[in-house]
């Protein structure tokens, strides 16, 4: 039986792990990572692969894949993308056939799920890469949790200083691209890229993989 974005996204026991995940990086200091940042990062994954021209499947099984992606916090933060899989896996069997443990659906989850904090590799499906580029680009002021977060830290400071990112897919040009409104004020540009070097490098590593090239613009300005 195919796996339906719809069902994951208001099943309880999924929303149960993604809600105490959010707990473990609240309490050590991070921004929300929590149902909307699991609902943008669904979004842009699955809206990627539909402007590349991906199938149906492969667009539903991104944001599957992009909803559930840190659900593995509730272990740890750290190795957090390798506990989601697995337990994402555990989870996902409930939604099959009786006869049907497990599916090629539910493997390809697992491999995005568990892939997407792996920087010094390239995803390795397509899937894989929707979901970095949803999660990694899903920078905004929003994601902050009270108003004196903006001190504790460079990358508090420039999350607050993202008043507005937009992901673009040019199929034509073979091209993904972010654009970012930064308020100066709070944050240099060079702010951005001592903290954000080396998402920006792997969200280039997963374009390559959709066959595209991932360019930076921020405050209109082009920088990748």
């Amino acid at each position: 039986m195919p796996l339906n974005f719809e069902k994951i996204k208001n099943n309880k026991e999924i929303l149960t792990y993604i809600k105490y995940s959010d707990k473990v990086f609240e309490a050590i200091g991070y921004k929300e990572h929590g149902q909307q940042h699991a609902v943008r990062t669904a979004q842009r994954a699955g809206y990627i692969l539909e402007q590349l021209g991906y199938s149906k499947r492969l667009q539903e099984l991104a944001k599957i894949s992009g909803f559930m992606h840190d659900i593995g916090t509730i272990v740890a933060k750290r190795d957090h993308a390798q506990s989601g899989a697995v337990i994402a896996l555990n989870v996902l069997k409930n939604f099959h056939l009786e006869d049907e443990k497990y599916n090629s659906d539910s493997f390809e989850i697992f491999g995005a799920i568990g892939s997407h904090e792996d920087k010094n590799l390239e995803p390795p499906t397509a899937i894989a890469a929707a979901v970095v580029l949803g999660d990694k680009t899903d920078v905004n002021y929003k994601r902050l949790r009270f108003e004196g977060q903006i001190f504790q830290d460079t990358h508090s400071k420039v999350i607050a200083s993202c008043e507005d990112s937009q992901i673009e897919v040019s199929k034509e040009n073979k091209e993904i691209i972010l654009k970012l409104t930064i308020d100066t004020d709070i944050c240099s540009i060079m702010d951005y890229f001592e903290i954000f070097t080396s998402r920006t490098i792997f969200c280039c590593k997963a374009a390559n993989v959709l066959g595209c090239t991932f360019s930076l613009y921020i405050n209109g300005d082009k920088f990748l």
